[in-house]
């Protein structure tokens, strides 16, 4: 095993999918030695986090909560499959990739999801207000479930 890593998944020109390279971002300045990568696609997630454990993917999600809610779903090789939510703005979603990894025996033995609830997708859009605000609770969360107390 490589250690912990750290993934904010999604499109950085797409409103509040970029969150998680925001996340993201504000993780690799609080924790060293946390490797932390952005990545716009699910489905290069299986090369990603090969070798990694825990891994902490930080998302953009649509449940039907208020937006900046913050959400934490934990899977791994033991646990039960993850559910997909309502949607993804990307071809294939991370509930699908996880249980392809699961299928083909490349999920993490930890995997964490820290969802933000998104507002709007537009191209070329910032993030929301709630979202923007819901960043630093999400740092927190990620940084929580490393073990670290952010600085």
């Amino acid at each position: 095993m490589t250690g912990p890593l750290v993934i904010g998944l999604g499109a950085p020109d797409r409103g509040d999918d970029a969150v998680g390279a925001a996340v993201a971002g504000a993780v690799a300045t609080r924790l060293a030695g946390i490797a932390v990568v952005a990545h716009e696609d699910p489905t290069g997630l299986l090369d990603v986090w090969a070798g990694h454990s825990p891994v902490v993917v930080v998302d953009a999600v649509r449940t039907g909560a208020p937006p900046g809610t913050v959400h934490r779903l934990e899977t791994g090789t033991a646990d039960r499959p993850i559910r997909a939510g309502h949607g993804s703005t990307h071809a294939l979603g991370l509930a699908e990739v996880v249980e392809l990894a699961r299928a083909l025996g490349r999920l993490p033995e930890r995997l964490v999801v820290v969802g933000v609830e998104a507002d709007r997708f537009d191209h070329g859009a910032p993030l929301s207000p709630a979202v923007a605000a819901a960043v630093p609770v999400a740092v927190r969360r990620v940084c929580e479930e490393l073990g670290h107390v952010p600085r």
